[in-house]
């Protein structure tokens, strides 16, 4: 009897969790995600409306079951955790707002049209491993602040317009294995623990520096079209001094003109203007 009154007590535990499962309200939603989406969208010009199923109601609740995929999100536990919005021909600057994306850990915006800075914010996304932006229009500078997403295994940047120095705290990723800024207007030297790492960190090679003239150090070649080169200061100096020689030569000859002259017309002076009668 008390076997049988245990399993029935069970049962009735079991169909109390089932009942109370089914009347509990939906997860809702993250406001972070929403409002991430939601600007995201906002900054971005979209020609070729190919985020057209990005509309406000899906912003609310973007994971869930009930909504339309939106285009190049991926979601996990009912979080966004991949944004792939490549190839778009998307337009404008990257809202700052993307910060709010906390659970990100796939940033893929590459072959598109985006202007404006590399948010500081993006700092914030502390679970990111993948970052893209490469082939789009992007200017200023790397952000130091995002060494501070300590999980990044990709950084790849190559064909924009960013300029400064790498920042050498990029350096501190030890997950870092791909790592791609070719091709833009960036200056200064390589940092030493980007170009020429150790131990069993991978390691980079001038591919990944090319096409930033005002870059130089390993693996790329020394400092190039910086100060004058031994030949340039010696021909300085032998022009110079050739000019200062030609100068000089040019000043005493019109000063000995000058004063052949001057004897001239003070000899001058002392003939009579009338002959004698001889």
């Amino acid at each position: 009897m008390r076997t049988g009154h245990s399993t029935m007590r069970i049962s009735q535990l079991l169909l109390l969790s089932m009942l109370t499962c089914a009347f509990l309200p939906p997860s809702s939603p993250d406001p972070k995600d929403e409002s991430c989406l939601t600007h995201l969208f906002e900054s971005f010009s979209d020609p070729n409306q190919n985020l057209h199923n990005w509309t406000k109601p899906t912003f609310s609740n973007p994971c869930s079951d009930l909504t339309f995929n939106l285009a190049g999100v991926t979601c996990n536990n009912g979080r966004v955790y991949k944004l792939s919005l490549q190839n778009l021909n998307l337009r404008g600057p990257i809202s700052p707002f993307i910060s709010n994306c906390t659970n990100l850990q796939s940033l893929d915006l590459s072959n598109n049209s985006l202007g404006g800075p590399i948010p500081d914010d993006l700092q914030f996304l502390v679970n990111l491993a993948v970052l893209n932006l490469s082939s789009n229009r992007l200017a200023g500078p790397i952000p130091p602040a995002i060494a501070m997403c300590s999980y990044l295994n990709v950084i790849d940047l190559h064909d924009n317009t960013l300029t400064g120095q790498i920042p050498p705290q990029l350096g501190s990723l030890v997950r870092l294995s791909v790592f791609d800024v070719s091709n833009n207007k960036l200056s200064g030297p390589v940092p030493g623990n980007l170009g020429n790492r150790t131990g069993n960190l991978p390691r980079f090679n001038a591919s990944s520096f090319a096409g930033n003239k005002d870059l130089y150090g390993y693996p790329l070649g020394p400092m190039r079209n910086r100060g004058l080169s031994v030949v340039a200061i010696v021909a300085i100096g032998l022009g110079s001094g050739l000019l200062s020689l030609v100068l000089s030569f040019t000043v005493v000859c019109v000063w000995l003109r000058s004063t052949e002259r001057k004897r001239a017309a003070e000899h001058e002076g002392k003939v009579p203007h009338v002959m004698p009668d001889y």
